[in-house]
This record gives structure tokens, C-alpha cells and sequence, in this order.
């Protein structure tokens, strides 16, 4: 119906000779379709913008999970490590005692001193690096550290499989060869009796004394106290990437 009118004015103007009024006419409506167009880019693009924020805090959200995860993780393991390494110190200092001078305590400490694998989240990620997903995150200071930060898990890993080679290859097989693992049952336990009486006894002095196990004890050590320092510089990184989101996010969150 519009359409109709439209074309009854124009042609009303043609027939009145008023070229000049049908010209304005007609670049009016030219003016009034230009500015449809362009509203409905402006609406298109906010709506894009709208879907791509709303895209950009499900990024955001995902990595701060995961980043939530790896921290709880690596405060566990930076304790774990500092007591391991209080422990290997420990072993280290036993040795040269005489039978008679290892404690209950000494023995508790060489037959508990066990290992945990750290299991640290890199998904969320890479996922984001790898895909068109990274572009949308504005900060390049953040895009650097999120870059980065699976190489240094990497190199985390790296070290933590070198301690879990060293005792299931080295020290294990030695504490199995001197040691009985009937230690390890609770004293207090009356089922256990005829193992702790009549099995056979640990031989402590010379665990001690074994040259392998030395050289095992002191190769954990130094790589354990890698582990702790590299897990403290991760950990501070993934305090830093997280309050960068936090800032992106524009909202504070529990670290």
C-alpha cells in the first residue's frame, strides 16, 4: 500500500511538471532506504558484538576453572614437596648410624617416604590458543602469559617424571631388598602378629650403608627441590593470569 502511494505521488509530480519535486521526492526515499540499511548493519553489529562478549566470559569463565584447579594442586604439591624434602634431609643425615642409634622414628620416615604425580590442567587452554577463540581476548600481556603458561607445565612435568623414575626404578627395588614391608602394618594390630614375629626383619643399617640408595636419596633430593621452585614460579604465574581475568571479566573473584 505504501509502495503504491509513493508511486501516485510521483507520478502526480511528473504531471504536474514539477520535475524539481519529483527529484526530491525521489532522493528522499533513496535518503530513507541508505538509512534503513545502515540501522540494520548497526543492529546486526551489536547484536554480533553481543554474541561475541557473551562468547568471550564462557572463554574466560572455562579458563578460570581450570586455573582454580591447577592452583589447588600446586599448593598441595609445593607442601608435598617441602615435606618430602624435609624428609630426604632426614634420610640423608641417617646414614652412618649404627643399629642401635636408627629410632622408630627414622625407620617411619625411610619406609613412608613416598611419591605423589602432580596432574596439573592445561585443556581450556590450549583449546583457546589453538583456535580463533584467542583473538577475542583484548589484554596482550594476558595472551603472553596464557601462551606460556602449558610450556611451563611442560617443564613441570618434565622434572616431576624424572622423582617418580628415581623411586619406582631405583629407590623401591633397594627398599624392597633390605626392607620388610611388614613395617609398614599398624603395631597395635593383633592380625598381624605372626608376620611381625616370625617374617623377615628389615635390615635398616644397611639400607643405609647401600650405595645405590645414597646416590637415589640425593638425586631425589636435588630434583624434589626443582620441583618446589618451579611449582612456586607456576603457581605465581597462575596468580597473575588470573587476576588479568578477573580485570577482563571486570568482576572480583575468590583466588
Amino acid at each position: 500500500m505504501l509502495k503504491f502511494f509513493r508511486k501516485q505521488f510521483r507520478i502526480k509530480f511528473l504531471e504536474e511538471g514539477n520535475i524539481k519535486k519529483y527529484f526530491l521526492y525521489a532522493f528522499g526515499e533513496i535518503v530513507l532506504i541508505v538509512i534503513s540499511i545502515l540501522l540494520a548493519w548497526k543492529i546486526n553489529d551489536l547484536n554480533e558484538i553481543r554474541k561475541n562478549k557473551i562468547i568471550e566470559l564462557k572463554i574466560y569463565d572455562s579458563l578460570y576453572e581450570e586455573l582454580d584447579l591447577n592452583m589447588k594442586s600446586l599448593n598441595s604439591a609445593i607442601d608435598q614437596y617441602a615435606n618430602d624434602i624435609a624428609k630426604l634431609e632426614a634420610i640423608v643425615n641417617y646414614v652412618g648410624l649404627p643399629p642401635e642409634q636408627i629410632t622408630q622414628g627414622a625407620k617411619d620416615t625411610i619406609v613412608h617416604s613416598t611419591y605423589s604425580e602432580l596432574n596439573l590442567l592445561d585443556g581450556a587452554l590450549n583449546s583457546v590458543i589453538n583456535t580463533t577463540k584467542f583473538e577475542m581476548i583484548e589484554s596482550n600481556s594476558l595472551k603472553r602469559l596464557i601462551t606460556n603458561y602449558p610450556t611451563e607445565i611442560g617443564v613441570l612435568a618434565i622434572e616431576d617424571e624424572k622423582v617418580k623414575k628415581i623411586v619406582i626404578d631405583d629407590i623401591q627395588p633397594v627398599l624392597e631388598k633390605h626392607l620388610s614391608l611388614a613395617d609398614m602394618l599398624p603395631a597395635e594390630d593383633t592380625k598381624y602378629n605372626a608376620i611381625k614375629s616370625f617374617g623377615a626383619k628389615s635390615q635398616y643399617h644397611l639400607l643405609l650403608q647401600d650405595k645405590k640408595y645414597q646416590n637415589s636419596i640425593v638425586a631425589r633430593l636435588l630434583h624434589t627441590e626443582n620441583l618446589l621452585a618451579l611449582a612456586k614460579k607456576l603457581r605465581s604465574r597462575t596468580q597473575n593470569i588470573a587476576i588479568k581475568l578477573n580485570r577482563e571479566l571486570g568482576y572480583d573473584r575468590d583466588s
